[in-house]
């Protein structure tokens, strides 16, 4: 199967019309420049372009409560109003928020169908900060707990991984599987810092109890950390799943240079990270792998990333960078044991 054949990205013009305001950091030009660097990367003239399609009421139900989609309609024919300090919505953004969801799922669809292996979902609005029946930090539907819930009901699968990269810990996918041991959760993120949650003792309630696993990091952590967790931590907890399907949170905010950020990733440890996750795709589950935008709001740090992990996607063997392991990195190992360590090895 060829790269034309099996890497699939979508990315559609509609995803700017949800304004939050030109002062707003999740701004319509974050799309735009990741629409720069796909076509230096040549990902838009080789990868097979996917056609976003709007979430159906129910298909949002999945996980989220038929309250929380009416607030949501609602504010929008108010607009502009602000569900929250930080989460605004404009006249289209109910509509281009069921789009955002949906588009994730039309990825799901055809990775599940066999016609790609890999994809990356380019929507906007962000999903993972948004709760059941709470939208927040600019997420107003969770685009990938909604991804997770219709793989599973659609494709009637056991065990699906979502894992998440950005800056911020991702509070309402947690929420959405707390208790729920057919989708383990993983987040590395900044600790303390917005919104607060996904400390080390953050495992999961009654049956999803070992299913959320956090890896909450100090400002300033960089690549030299970063890498060796998904590489020698998160890699072996993903084999030991056996996921049938892998989702990424894919924030661009642990970028060095990011605004709204205090992590200091580069572009290079970001394509070994997504090498990482497609290596434990490869061994679990056929390579099944699709990476949603969620964070990133430095420009610059848009373009490098989605270049770099656009890379990583299409080689033919996974190109993780060699680092030493660093004190922190056992800091972190240590405290993660005691809490999920008789459940997972590494």
């Amino acid at each position: 199967m060829d790269a034309k054949k099996s890497h699939g990205f979508l990315l559609d013009d509609l995803y700017l019309l949800h304004d939050p305001g030109s002062r707003h950091p999740e701004s319509p030009r974050r799309l735009k420049a990741i629409d720069k660097g796909l076509a230096s990367h040549g990902a838009a003239q080789r990868w097979q372009r996917i056609e976003p399609r709007p979430a159906r009421l129910e298909e949002l139900e999945l996980v989220h409560r038929p309250g929380h989609v009416e607030r949501i309609e609602k504010a929008a024919r108010r607009a502009p109003f602000h569900l929250d300090p930080d989460t605004v919505v404009s006249a289209e953004s109910y509509r281009i928020g069921l789009f955002a969801a949906g588009g994730v799922l039309k990825c799901v669809e055809e990775i599940c169908s066999g016609n790609l292996r890999r994809a990356f979902a380019f929507v906007r609005p962000p999903g993972h900060h948004a709760e059941p029946d709470k939208p927040m930090g600019f997420c107003l539907f969770n685009n990938v707990a909604v991804a997770a819930a219709y793989a599973r009901h659609a494709y009637h699968l056991n065990r699906v991984a979502i894992v998440d990269i950005d800056l911020h810990h991702g509070n309402g996918t947690q929420a959405c599987y707390y208790r729920e041991p057919g989708v383990l959760y993983i987040s590395s993120h900044q600790y303390p810092y917005y919104p607060g949650t996904g400390d080390f003792d953050e495992i999961g309630l009654n049956e999803g109890k070992g299913y959320t696993i956090n890896f909450p990091l100090p400002a300033g952590t960089g690549d030299e950390t970063l890498v060796p967790l998904y590489s020698r931590i998160v890699n072996p907890i993903l084999q030991q799943y056996r996921p049938q399907f892998i989702l990424v949170c894919a924030g661009f905010d642990a970028y060095f240079q990011d605004p709204l950020g205090g992590l200091a990733a580069t572009a290079k440890g970001y394509a070994s990270v997504a090498a990482s996750l497609i290596k434990a795709a490869e061994a679990c589950c056929d390579g099944k792998i699709c990476f949603v935008l969620e964070g990133g709001y430095s420009m610059q740090g848009l373009q490098e990333c989605t270049q770099a992990v656009l890379a990583e996607m299409e080689a033919d063997k996974a190109r993780e960078l060699s680092v030493s392991e660093t004190p922190l990195l056992h800091q972190i190992s240590d405290q993660a044991k005691k809490h999920v360590g008789d459940l997972w090895k590494w």
